[in-house]
């Protein structure tokens, strides 16, 4: 049985609010998908849902992740399960972590997930073994090695926070992998160079959702399917092609072939700016 991380008929609440109006979306591992859309259609609030973020209410629907032929609902794992099977969610913000540094945070997270059932504090990996791993993903991402003594995320430029996203998920190996728009505030060198690390750590080994506004981060990465989201359900999936036309040409078809989100998008879009007044 072919690992797998299925969405079906999803529905998300943020505050009350209904973001998300029945997602569907089958990943298998090894494949790469491209989630494009509007700004507010519901591509952050997919990935968070799937990662178990509290904040976020799942009121029908369901989602279900299948791993070395054992089936999982993730809906009844809390958030740290989910990331110890195999779910992984580079965020598009992510925070700081005052005091603690990069490379005990990626010991103790690896340990986690390699070693499932250990109680926190106790086996973990060992120093000499981790220094090594860590020492070798550093360099096939082009890092500096003090970059691992620093604070987590205390003080990196935007770029830097994206690069120790990627080098998370290069030591965690995840079977499933959500990027938040890991271009989000990059210069066109950086997007290079992180579509470049995602397909050298990616490949067969994961299956890929890359969330994005642009195409520049799949030039490595190509997609096996590209798909739209407005209004907050998936309306239209194509190939790259589709990611091409996108880039080039904004959203005006889509909303046009699809006025029933268009709608509900118009109707998100006012909700929050009611909301920020």
């Amino acid at each position: 049985m072919k690992d797998t991380l299925r969405i079906s008929d999803l529905h998300v609440s943020v505050e009350g609010k209904p973001i998300l109006r029945g997602v569907n979306l089958t990943v298998h591992r090894g494949e790469t998908h491209a989630l494009m859309g509007p700004n507010g259609s519901g591509k952050s609030t997919l990935g968070y849902a799937v990662a178990g973020h509290p904040g976020y209410e799942v009121t029908a629907g369901s989602i279900e992740l299948t791993v070395d032929g054992h089936a999982y609902d993730l809906l009844s794992l809390e958030a740290d399960e989910r990331a110890r099977r195999g779910v992984f969610l580079a965020f598009q913000r992510p925070m700081s972590i005052p005091g603690v540094k990069l490379a005990d945070f990626l010991r103790h997270a690896t340990t986690n997930v390699r070693r499932p059932e250990r109680k926190e504090g106790e086996d973990l990996i060992p120093m000499r073994e981790f220094r090594k791993e860590l020492k070798s993903k550093m360099e096939q991402l082009r890092m500096d090695p003090e970059f691992a003594r620093r604070y987590v995320n205390e003080g990196f430029s935007g770029g830097e926070m994206k690069r120790a996203e990627i080098l998370q998920m290069a030591m965690l190996r995840p079977k499933f992998a959500i990027l938040d728009e890991t271009d989000s505030g990059l210069d066109v060198d950086a997007v290079r160079l992180a579509s470049q690390s995602i397909a050298e750590i990616g490949g067969a080994e994961m299956g890929i959702i890359i969330i994005t506004h642009h195409d520049k981060l799949l030039e490595h990465n190509v997609p096996d399917f590209t798909h739209v989201m407005l209004g907050g359900r998936i309306v239209e999936t194509g190939g790259r092609e589709l990611a091409e036309e996108l880039h080039r040409s904004g959203y005006d078809r889509i909303r046009a072939a699809y006025p029933a989100a268009a709608a509900d998008e118009k109707q998100m879009t006012e909700t929050k700016q009611v909301a920020a007044v």
